[in-house]
């Protein structure tokens, strides 16, 4: 977790912390900018939490064991419980179905510029096959207790990450764009390959086309024309001139506080009008 600013930790004791017996639900008590900055006060002591909890903690313990005699992409693939470690890692829990796909991504590695990791536009396909080592003239780094390590610490933080989603799917992009957003502006690659890859990432460009207010609709036009838009939108609403910016924390703070402002002000006009048209058909079915 990149380093958020941390403040004293809540008294007393949240009904929803319990025991590490129990579920632990996070604890964000409103939307928006005021919960984001709850959780930044409170992170450390929720996310310990939530480590704590039984089932986390029967998933890793499992995975740490059982990783050590895996040496293939088809051993792992065919282990669903190691499996569900190994994409939730990296935020890909939603392919755990799609056993064949993910095989290939790891099997193919990502020294030949022509593998499958290479061609996805979501660059954490690549983070994953580096992360286990299966590809041509690869090593396999099943047997690396540091390397396996760190896919278990990225697995809790992930999945505190989707816990925080259940209660609040914005801050929870959030937290995920304070994590893509510092390590995309330290790649060293080109601006155009920074943008290529923030459009690649489904979370990180949500938030960024309403953070700048782009319609859904721009997804349709050509990849070339929407990073031109996007780069136009977002350099002159936050006053940037590169993705390399957010390197500052200052400048991942600006555009936070901006997405969760927005998506406020949408969550806001979506019920007024719901509530409209409730008031309408009560009123038409009086008459």
């Amino acid at each position: 977790m990149p380093k958020i600013a941390k403040g004293p930790s809540t008294t007393g004791r949240s009904p929803n912390c319990g025991s590490s017996k129990m579920s632990f639900v996070p604890v964000i008590p409103s939307p928006g900018i005021a919960g984001w900055r709850f959780l930044q006060r409170t992170y450390d002591r929720q996310f310990e939490a939530f480590s704590s909890s039984n089932t986390l903690k029967r998933e890793t313990d499992h995975f740490e064991k059982a990783i050590r005699d895996i040496s293939s992409a088809e051993e792992l693939v065919s282990d669903h419980r190691l499996l569900k470690v190994a994409l939730g890692a990296f935020g890909l829990q939603d392919d755990l179905g799609n056993r064949f796909f993910i095989k290939k991504i790891l099997e193919d590695g990502t020294a030949d510029p022509e593998a499958l990791a290479n061609k996805m536009p979501d660059p954490r396909y690549k983070k994953l096959s580096s992360a286990f080592g299966f590809g041509p003239g690869q090593v396999a780094k099943t047997n690396e207790p540091s390397a396996m390590q760190s896919v278990i610490s990225a697995y809790k933080e992930q999945s505190f990450e989707v816990s925080i989603g259940a209660v609040d799917e914005a801050i929870r992009i959030s937290l995920f764009a304070e994590r893509e957003l510092t390590e995309l502006a330290a790649r060293n690659v080109t601006e155009d390959a920074r943008w290529y890859s923030m459009l690649g990432l489904p979370p990180l460009r949500e938030m960024f086309e309403t953070a700048v207010g782009l319609p859904k609709g721009v997804g349709r036009l050509g990849i070339d024309k929407q990073k031109t838009i996007f780069s136009d939108k977002v350099s002159a609403a936050l006053k940037i001139d590169s993705l390399k910016s957010f390197e500052s924390q200052d400048t991942r703070l600006k555009l936070t506080n901006l997405y969760l402002a927005r998506t406020q002000i949408q969550a806001s006009n979506n019920s007024a009008s719901s509530f409209s048209t409730a008031l309408f058909l009560l009123s038409a079915g009086s008459r």
